[in-house]
């Protein structure tokens, strides 16, 4: 959910909101995957080993300002203050190196502050003291979450004396603003990379592999996360509910969700090893988790190592009294809701799956035997992840409670109707696809497969054809649909 402009009173679900905002160039668009792409292959590749970091850096530039080109100004003005403040970390390594880091963390927060938390402050001081201070009404840069996050693990790195500075603007740049993991990440860390901006290797097999894992990311968005997304979008504007429609929701939500982001991680893997990259898993199949820790383990595995490192292990971690590590839990999973979204409901979600941890850590998951409640942990999971998505995406937090209640028939709700068996009956496979493609089934299927010598060469000659026919089949679905939603725009 978000409010576009705030101050309108006009109301979007989060996972409603469309790509063209702005007229952004997005993966899962015909101008990126026909135009834009094969050309910076092009270029890229024709560039000399000494040019490509030049050719990344000007080539995301113009995916940047494709819709929003004023937002480049603030990217590269950040870039460069964590380029200089780096050097003189380095540089000096007394009092004046904490106060660059200081400076630069400052510059970086203070900007993410500003185009993302302003107005949301601003609101709940109006609301509380009774006054009508005009909302700032600051249209929210694209991915400035995931490149601030970026440049503050850079300098902390550098201050640590974990990385060097670096001393080539490019190259920093071509790292920051590499428009693979851009938008929708995964959080990439400059110690996991810096040896590969200076010298990558590039192969055949390399590019296949980065093609593959793209394609397949792809068919996740568009086949998957944005049938999901009709679902939803059609639950949204039914007057016709019941428990079973809630129900639906909340699985579509769920898996639309899972899918939209593992979908644009798996194609920024999959672009980053086209040029050269190795970047690392953001996913793990996250829903075969048998607890709440355990799939934060395996879902956005970036940004919960990023916390883990950042906030958590410097403010003590479980190095220090209960009491002092239960308020470093929390600090952590406040935040973690916080930079998801300004408002609300993303903060209960973030201190909901807080305190869930809190309660397995003391004492959930102590009573429990691993080998004889493994499927009632299961279910356990399902059930936390189903109401937390269903916050998660509610327009505020009135609305997430009244749809989690209504799952369980609340308001006198009849259990089925005729609508919600239509859209149980149109949405059956993919929901059951989406199910299963939630698991490592499949994965693991073909692996066994590959591993018998004749379903192996099958399994070769087949591929290419395959990823050729899934690229059409998206292709269709790209420019028959008009739902194509970009669930992280904030962000």
């Amino acid at each position: 959910m978000c409010i576009l402009p705030r101050g309108t009173g006009v109301t979007v679900h989060y996972a409603d909101y469309q790509e063209t905002r702005g007229n952004n160039m997005v993966f899962s668009s015909i101008p990126f995957l026909y135009y834009f792409l094969p050309c910076v292959l092009i270029l890229y590749f024709m560039a000399p080993r000494r040019l490509k970091n030049s050719v990344l850096l000007l080539t995301s530039l113009v995916f940047y300002a494709w819709g929003e080109p004023r937002f480049v100004l603030v990217m590269l003005l950040t870039i460069l203050q964590g380029y200089i403040f780096g050097i003189l970390i380095e540089r000096y390594r007394d009092r004046r190196a904490k106060l660059c880091l200081a400076v630069s963390a400052a510059v970086s927060l203070g900007l993410l502050g500003y185009c993302k938390y302003a107005d949301f402050f601003i609101e709940n001081f109006n609301a509380v003291t009774g006054l009508s201070v005009p909302l700032l009404k600051v249209t929210l840069p694209i991915g400035i979450s995931f490149y601030t996050f970026q440049i503050l693990s850079y300098i902390v790195d550098v201050y640590r004396g974990t990385v060097p500075a670096q001393r080539n603007f490019i190259n920093l740049a071509a790292y920051i603003a590499m428009f693979p993991q851009l938008i929708a990440g995964p959080i990439v860390r400059y110690s996991d990379i810096a040896a590969q901006l200076e010298d990558r290797t590039h192969s055949v097999s390399k590019c296949a592999l980065g093609i593959r894992r793209f394609v397949l990311g792809l068919g996740k968005k568009v086949l998957f996360a944005n049938t999901l997304g009709e679902l939803c979008s059609t639950f949204r504007e039914s007057d016709d509910r019941s428990v079973l429609f809630f129900w639906l929701y909340a699985v579509a939500c769920a898996l639309q969700i899972y899918f939209d982001f593992s979908g644009y991680s798996d194609m920024a893997i999959g672009l980053g090893k086209v040029f050269g990259f190795d970047f690392l898993e953001n996913f793990n199949y996250p829903f075969v988790s048998k607890s709440v820790t355990e799939f934060w383990r395996r879902w956005h595995m970036s940004l919960g190592s990023w916390f883990r490192d950042y906030v958590y292990i410097p403010l003590g971690g479980n190095r220090v009294k209960k009491f002092r590590w239960l308020c470093n839990l929390m600090i952590v999973w406040f935040l973690t809701g916080f930079w998801h979204g300004a408002a609300w409901n993303f903060i209960v979600w973030g201190l909901f799956f807080g305190v869930l941890l809190i309660i397995e850590k003391l004492w959930f998951l102590k009573v429990l035997d691993k080998e004889r409640t493994g499927i009632l942990r299961h279910i356990y999971v399902a059930m936390v992840v189903l109401f937390s998505f269903v916050l998660f995406d509610a327009a505020d937090i009135s609305q997430a409670f009244y749809h989690i209640s209504s799952m369980f028939g609340a308001g006198n709700l009849p259990l089925v109707t005729a609508e919600s068996l239509y859209q149980l009956k149109s949405y059956a496979v993919i929901l059951a696809a989406g199910i299963l493609g939630a698991t490592p089934l499949v994965s693991y299927g073909i692996h066994k497969l590959r591993e018998r010598g004749v379903f192996e060469k099958l399994f070769n000659a087949a591929e290419p054809v395959f990823l050729v026919l899934l690229m059409l089949v998206i292709t269709g679905y790209i420019v028959d649909g008009s739902f194509n939603p970009f669930l992280y725009f904030r962000f």
